[in-house]
This record gives C-alpha cells, structure tokens and sequence, in this order.
C-alpha cells in the first residue's frame, strides 16, 4: 500500500477545499478540519507509527511537507477572505442622511444674544467690563458709602485690600461714563460674584446686565417704557410688569421691577427680576457729567431669574450642572 500517495490525495483535497472558501465562517471550519489540534493533517502525521519501517522515512518527509504547505496556503488565504468580509453595518444608501449631532450655545448664553439682539434694536450699544475691580468703581464711584452693608468684607469676594470680584455690572456704567460723554445707551452683560450660600434661587456666581441711558431730558417715564418694551420683547406681549418703589445709593428716584407670571399651578404672581432708577447726581459728578444739563436711568437684572422665569426652571443649579439631558431641551 502506498501510504505517500494518500498524503498526496489529502493535501490535493485540501488545497481544492481552501480555493473555494470564500467566507471568514468558512475558512476557520476548512482550518480546524485540517489544521485544527484533531484536524486530517494531524492525524495523518500521528498515523507515522503504524507506517512499515522501508516507508516512513519517505512519509514523514511528505507529511511535513504537506503540512507546511497547507499553513502556507492558508496564511495566504486568510487576508483575501478577511478583506472581502463585511466591516461593520451595511448602510441602505436611498435613506435620507442623518445630521450629526453638533453643540450649541448654552441657554445663558444664548439669552445674553437674546437680550443684546432686543436692545440692539432699541439703539443700545454693548459694552464689556473687567470681573476683577477695585472698590472705586464697585463702591465709591456707585455713591455706596462705606459702612453700607453691601461693603462688608463677608459679603464680597476679595482678592487682597485692592481688588475684588465685582458684585455687580454697575460697575461697568461707570467705566463707561469715564471715558464717553452723552449721549450714551448701552447694556452690559456679565458675569458677577458674591458669597451667597448655594440653593435652588441663589449661586456665588450669576450673570446680570445693566442698561444705561445718559442725555439731555431723560425721564422716569423714557425708564419705564424701555423696561416694558422689553419685557414683552422676551416674554411675549401678553406679559404685565409694575415699579414698585425702593432704594439703591446709585439711583434716586428708585424702583424694583415686578413682571407678573401665570405659574404652572394655575396660579399668577409678581415676581422681582431686577431694580433700576434714575442716576444720582452723586455718581454724575464722580465721573464728570454735568449733573444740571444731563439726566439719567439704569437698571439691573439677574439674568438666570430671566431664564429660570421665561423656561419654568425651578432650580438654579440645574444650569450649571452639564447634564446634557437638560441642555439639549434648549
């Protein structure tokens, strides 16, 4: 019996076997057929024993042979058939594209656009101040005397005896009227500090903006107009608002603003969203502008109780905590 020419025989058979394997599937089955630890080359190499003496010299030397050209072809084969199988989901290329998810501006900021676009078109400008100030332009210059109580060191950030975070964007109507003369109409956004204890309605840091209006016969009337006009600009038409009489160093006559909302509870109510006034002689003369020709208004209003009002958020932190499941509703 010719036990060379079955070896022969079988890396013939495997050789036709492994040309037609197109599949990964398939050429992993053909490998533990003939390659595999219980595969035909195996067995035909441990067949070596019950050879006759006169053919194993001859048989083994075919069996390796053939071993090594069976791991050869499929060594050769494995890449082709890898690079013909699929890479991942088959795309349906008639549907219709889907967009990628990109980012947005978050919905602070995207109310600041909103409040400078309004003013904008109002005619005011917008101006920027620096967040580290120094006590004359966050106090004095504001006509806050200096055992008032928003002075105390416990209720400001300071950064050593001359600088500050500043507490509020009036300082910016000051750096304004150092450096312009009237006619002004600006509205200044930014962001403000105090060391207020965290909660649903307060935060150590907030955005404001502050609206300031400085020419010849400037009245409280020109103050509640602007105020109204743009409450309903952001809130919708139907919003009412109201002054309510109050007390800042920097404005006299003073005002609180109130705008009345419909809360979800079926309820209304009147809610602060900022205070205003008309300007202080006192802070007129701390930057020069001629009290007796020119008058005056500002106002300053809390962006986030903005936000929070207009998108029924009951909860500050939630604006800050970068959950993108809340983000993405605006």
């Amino acid at each position: 019996m010719d036990f060379v020419t079955d070896l022969e025989t079988l890396q013939t058979t495997a050789l036709e076997a492994l040309s037609a394997v197109a599949t990964p599937e398939a050429l992993e089955a053909w490998r533990i057929e003939y390659l595999g630890s219980k595969g035909k080359v195996k067995a035909a190499m441990a067949a070596i024993k019950d050879i006759p003496k006169e053919q194993k010299g001859a048989y083994g030397k075919t069996a390796n042979g053939m071993k090594q050209a069976l791991t050869a072809a499929f060594d050769e084969k494995k890449p082709t058939v890898a690079a013909a199988g699929p890479k991942g989901p088959i795309e349906d290329i008639t549907l219709p594209g889907r967009a990628p998810r990109v980012g947005r501006p978050h919905i602070i900021t995207q109310t600041i656009n909103e409040i400078t676009d309004i003013f904008g078109r109002m005619g005011f400008d917008v101006v920027y101040g620096p967040e580290v100030e120094d006590e004359q332009h966050n106090f004095i210059d504001l006509n806050i005397p200096e055992r008032h109580p928003a002075r105390d060191p416990l209720e400001n950030f300071y950064i050593d005896i001359k600088a500050m975070l500043r507490s509020q964007t009036s300082t910016v109507q000051i750096r304004t009227m150092e450096t312009s003369q009237p006619p002004i109409r600006v509205v200044a956004p930014g962001r403000v500090y105090r060391p207020d204890t965290v909660d649903a309605t307060h935060s150590f840091m907030f955005h404001q903006f502050e609206g300031l209006f400085v020419d010849e016969g400037v009245t409280m009337v020109n103050l509640r107009t602007c105020v109204d006009q743009f409450c309903k600009a952001y809130f919708g038409e139907e919003i009412v608002t109201r002054f309510r009489p109050s007390f800042f160093p920097f404005t006299e006559p003073s005002a609180e603003v109130d705008v009345l909302f419909h809360m979800p509870n079926g309820e209304t109510k009147w809610i602060e969203i900022g205070g205003c006034g008309m300007v202080d002689p006192n802070v007129f003369g701390a930057v020069n502008i001629d009290p007796e020709r020119y008058t005056g208004w500002a106002f300053g209003f809390g962006i986030e109780r903005l936000v929070m009002r207009k998108h029924n958020i009951p909860d500050i932190r939630t604006l800050y905590e970068s959950d993108v499941r809340f983000l993405h509703q605006f």
